[in-house]
């Protein structure tokens, strides 16, 4: 591809990158100036011709470059063409440009370094950069575009509407302290609204924040003289909080920040989406869109600088806290919640036995009540024939092989297994894993100390032996010395 540069130049072939100081054929050089020396671009990619600062990458590969929205005459208008600048902006991005590649502050070879250390800066996002003597040097800062420190995270996009009228207050203060002052509060908020009685301010909710600091969810209620009421508008309400006096006011109570909590519109998220953030690369951006894990609910947003990285890995912890607290709230609740169905079931228990109970006594009530009721009267025929009937029932159930046979069987076997179930139990024991690996660990220890002694025990032996053979020898030469 080729290279216009960044300046109004004709340039003839050169090689496809030079660090070294190339020679130009035109008058403006790469960046407005004669020489390019040290680090740089070179003069050009290619062959080419431009019309201005970033009008294009030349006739081969057709680039907008970086600035204008000038148009060539030959191949390609813009591939990332960007919107019409201000000549402020563009002398801002030449400067930085001349900063990083070209500077003409010293004359000599001491301008590649300086255009290093330029670039070093501006990586880093911080400092200032010299290049010109008679130009202010460019100051650079993180949202600069060759800042490294940069990130794309994602943000979870609110789901309110404007008729539910919740605005966030960001208070300077713990929350327990605007807990135990949330009446108070309330009433401040009241009075900076105007003292109106029609309107009513409520929380919606508080929840801590980074850095002691507690975010407040508000909306107002206004009642109408008719008797119905409604929520005010969030943009309406956060409209009031911006006003010079009311932001005074609420910044006298600690409040650092108030927004408006409302989803956002198809077209503010499209606008959102379509206009990198200043200093981020558009090809970051759109990869940042692909990788979107869910483009319904969440928003890509840029990540400038390790305070940003900082201040959302604190609110990850906080709410990593938050869910950790709320999973404690959770468990306690279904422990309480176990215990009560225990109760519950205990309960249960006792109240069939007490209704079994109740029952067998009501029917012996309502047997001698009938006994004294038919008291005085013959048999009658219904009665004759229910007694006939369990009559026969007795009998089958006394008869040898029938159910009651069966049953005193079945009666003598449970008797039986249920004594040598006893004894057995009575028998039985059981150890515990670790109980009866601390044993074997014991035993273990006991042996090795007796495999210890025993040698010991050896060695004494082996020494006491040797001493007796030693007295032994001496003996008999003594008894010739002194005979």
């Amino acid at each position: 591809g080729a290279f216009g540069g960044f300046g109004t130049t004709t340039t003839t072939a050169a090689p496809a990158f030079s660090f070294s100081a190339p020679t130009n054929a035109g008058t403006g050089g790469l960046f407005g100036t004669t020489q390019n020396k040290g680090f740089g671009f070179g003069t050009s990619f290619g062959t080419g011709t431009g019309t201005g600062l970033g009008s294009g990458l030349g006739t081969g590969l057709g680039f907008g470059g970086f600035g204008t929205q000038q148009q060539q005459t030959t191949l390609g208008s813009g591939l990332f063409s960007q919107p019409a600048q201000t000549p402020a902006q563009s002398n801002q991005l030449i400067n930085t440009a001349s900063a990083l590649s070209a500077p003409t502050l010293l004359g000599d070879e001491r301008d590649a370094i300086l255009a290093k250390w330029n670039q070093l800066q501006a990586f880093w996002g911080t400092g200032k950069g010299y290049f010109n003597n008679n130009i202010a040097p460019v100051e650079f800062t993180q949202e600069n575009p060759f800042c490294r420190f940069k990130a794309v995270g994602y943000s979870l996009m609110p789901n309110n509407k404007d008729e539910d009228g919740l605005v966030v207050l960001v208070f300077n203060r713990k929350e327990t302290d605007i807990r135990s002052q949330q009446q108070q509060l309330v009433e401040s908020l009241h009075k900076i609204l105007g003292g109106n009685q029609t309107l009513t301010v409520n929380v919606e909710g508080v929840r801590t924040m980074p850095d002691d600091q507690t975010e407040v969810i508000i909306y107002v209620v206004e009642r109408s003289p008719n008797g119905t009421s409604r929520r005010v508008p969030a943009t309406t309400l956060y409209a009031h909080f911006e006003q010079a006096n009311i932001k005074s006011s609420l910044q006298q109570l600690g409040v650092s920040l108030a927004m408006a909590r409302t989803e956002l519109s198809p077209a503010q998220v499209k606008q959102l989406l379509q206009n990198p953030p200043a200093g981020v690369d558009p090809i970051i951006w759109e990869q940042a869109k692909v990788d979107n894990p869910d483009p319904d609910k969440l928003i890509p947003v840029p990540m400038v600088g390790f305070k940003e990285l900082l201040r959302r890995l604190k609110v990850q912890d906080q709410m990593t806290k938050q869910h950790q607290t709320r999973l404690d709230i959770i468990s306690e609740d279904i422990s309480e919640l176990q215990k009560n169905q225990t109760t519950t079931m205990a309960k249960i228990a006792q109240y069939k036995r007490k209704l079994m109970a109740l029952s067998h006594r009501t029917l012996q009530v309502l047997i001698q009540q009938e006994i004294q009721r038919k008291s005085g009267y013959a048999i009658q025929a219904d009665e004759e024939q229910l007694r006939v009937q369990l009559d026969t029932i007795q009998c089958e159930l006394n008869a040898p092989t029938q159910f009651k046979g069966r049953l005193n069987e079945l009666m003598s076997q449970i008797r039986m297994q249920n004594h040598f179930g006893a004894v057995r139990a009575e028998e039985r024991y059981y150890i515990d894993a670790d109980l009866l690996r601390e044993i074997k660990q014991h035993l273990k220890q006991q042996q090795e100390g007796l495999s210890h002694l025993i040698s010991i025990i050896k060695d004494d032996l082996e020494d006491i032996k040797l001493i007796e053979h030693g007295l032994n020898e001496s003996i008999p030469i003594r008894g010739g010395v002194f005979s």
